[in-house]
């Protein structure tokens, strides 16, 4: 078997695969932010590691961002934990609606969330001040900790549902046989298992929370974090340098975080998938626990439900709260013009984008569970790289490496694919955002479900002589089915909802939604942006419902016999 391991792990597959995903990390991440480096080694870009240990303001704006982050990492993974456990351990009506509504916030532009929980529970708000008479305040950390939390939970959400409904429940009935309560095998079963997949939520959490600028620019107030801040570096005070050096910041909590995951999870790891599932679930039929998890799924749904409600009305409206006469004039600018030529263009590159950010993360998550031995973690880290970086200071990158084209010793080894002139309009450099801004996440499913996985079915395949790619088409992909279909729906919604990367980027030939979205709303257009974001939301649940159809539709239950892969 040892032999077969060694061939499996050199056949020509595995070295096209290492090849390309090198090649792709290299051209999407490592070019980019080694002009990033450059520039943050220049004076403006030092005096900010240089004046950190006396500079009170930039020490208080890294303890925010650390604070932010663990927050919305930790209530975002608990929330996404009990609602897939909800989901999968207790039987009750209306289960698949509350699925489509709890996914609703990671398919929308995250300065809609926002916008709409100001509405309603700002000073001003709707619920607030006009049903309760209250007039509290949601600028700065609370308000920043509700909708980063709300925005990203479903991350966890999805990965974990994916990884309970692929738990073998003959476990739980063996523990039940030996006389463990349900708390036990809760305890001693259940959350093992699952600590892979609780460990890759709270790192893509606590990683997009540090990152994300959109929210704290909305409704930050006087919080200022690390992102934020390189936003005004550049906007503001025109310091790319000091820009980058307030990015390079951030990589260290993230590759912090991303080291104490992996050692986590390396000490809990455990296999339970070997094949087909057997047993079946016994569902919690009653007791405290049920109403409890029932409770806290409720509430949450209807809470989003609430927020995207007057994200529907708010299109509908003249201008919501003041006017509320129902109109058809915000659609009607969307999708003429400007307008509608921003909508195509999105969802083009989008769909671009996504199969290729799917498997690169599958790849990525086969590569170093399955292939790559030596420099696996390396790899692994350097796939997460496209999350780690703020995506204000991936979109700078990106301008300043493909503004020219990128030469060799005279010759020219990338045209310009940024900026005015770049070929396809710059269409083919915001592609490439979306794909290594989205295949983290694929990545990190992937790599969690993997761990479950009996590498004895790969050795089994290869010792009956498939090759490494009819191995990883037959065997390991319908075994990890449920990560591709998390990566693929993923990528598509962070590609159309994506934002402070690309908007460095666009160009009049290739108008982005999330750009025109952002322009509505800073022109106090909030009906125009709030039609934007329905079209756009009603877009992406089209688009993750054909995907699930495509992929579920496919007949591969749980992988196909090692007979047939020869």
């Amino acid at each position: 078997m040892a032999s077969n391991r060694k061939n499996a792990k050199f056949d020509i597959f595995t070295k096209i695969a290492l090849i390309f995903v090198i090649a792709i990390i290299i051209l999407l991440v490592l070019l980019p932010l080694a002009n990033i480096f450059k520039f943050a080694m220049d004076p403006g870009g030092r005096v900010i590691f240089t004046d950190l240990p006396k500079s009170l303001v930039d020490q208080e704006i890294v303890k925010n961002t650390l604070k932010l982050g663990l927050t919305v990492g930790t209530l975002g993974t608990l929330l996404g934990f009990f609602l897939a456990y909800t989901q999968t351990r207790i039987e009750f009506k209306g289960k698949r609606i509350l699925h489509v509504i709890n996914l609703i916030p990671i398919i929308s532009p995250p300065f809609a969330l926002a916008t709409a929980v100001i509405v309603l529970f700002g000073r001003s708000g709707l619920i607030t001040r006009d049903l309760l008479g209250l007039r509290p305040t949601l600028y700065g950390y609370p308000g920043l900790v509700i909708v980063l939390t709300l925005s990203f939970f479903p991350v966890a959400y999805m990965n974990l549902l994916g990884m309970m409904k692929s738990l073998d429940p003959a476990l739980d009935e063996a523990g039940s046989i030996l006389g463990a309560n349900r708390w036990k095998i809760f305890k001693s079963i259940t959350v093992p298992l699952l600590i892979p997949g609780i460990a890759g939520s709270f790192l893509l959490l606590f990683i997009e929370s540090i990152a994300d600028l959109a929210n704290p620019l909305i409704i930050g107030g006087g919080y200022t974090v690390l992102a934020s801040r390189a936003y005004i570096s550049i906007n503001g005070d025109y310091n790319i340098p000091g820009a980058a050096g307030y990015s390079l910041l951030l990589l260290i909590p993230a590759l912090l975080v991303f080291l104490i995951q992996r050692f986590w999870s390396q000490r809990n790891s455990v296999i339970s998938v070997t094949g087909k599932p057997t047993g079946r679930i016994n569902p919690i039929k009653s007791g405290p626990i049920k109403y409890l998890l029932l409770t806290i799924t409720w509430f949450v749904s209807i809470l989003i439900a609430v927020v995207y409600l007057t994200v529907i009305m708010g299109s509908f409206a003249s201008i919501i709260g003041v006017n509320n006469a129902l109109t058809l004039e915000h659609f009607r600018y969307v999708l003429s013009g400007f307008g509608g030529d921003s909508v195509k263009t999105t969802v083009i590159l989008a769909l671009i984008a996504t199969p290729i950010a799917g498997m690169v993360g599958m790849l990525i998550a086969w590569l170093v569970i399955r292939r790559v031995k030596q420099g696996s973690q390396i790899l692994d880290f350097l796939g997460m790289l496209g999350i780690a970086v703020p995506g204000t200071v991936i979109g700078i990158g990106y301008a300043i490496t493909y503004n020219d084209a990128v030469r060799i010793a005279g010759y020219t080894i990338i045209p310009q694919l940024s900026g005015g002139g770049a070929i396809l309009g710059g269409a083919i450099v915001i592609v490439m955002v979306y794909v290594i801004r989205s295949s983290p996440a694929g990545q990190r499913s992937g790599i969690a479900s993997l761990q479950q996985i009996d590498p004895s079915i790969d050795e089994a395949s290869a010792s009956l002589g498939a090759s490494g790619f009819r191995t990883f088409r037959l065997v390991t992909l319908p075994l990890i089915r449920g990560a591709f279909l998390t990566g693929l729906m993923y990528a598509f919604a962070h590609a159309m909802t994506t934002l402070s990367p690309i908007i460095f980027l666009v160009t009049a030939d290739t108008p982005i939604m999330t750009q025109k979205i952002l322009a509505e709303a800073d022109q106090g257009r909030y009906g125009n942006s709030f039609a934007f974001c329905v079209i756009l939301i009603v877009i992406v649940l089209t688009v993750m419902g054909l995907i699930n159809l495509a992929v579920r539709g496919r007949k591969t239950t749980s992988y196909k016999p090692l007979a047939m892969v020869q």
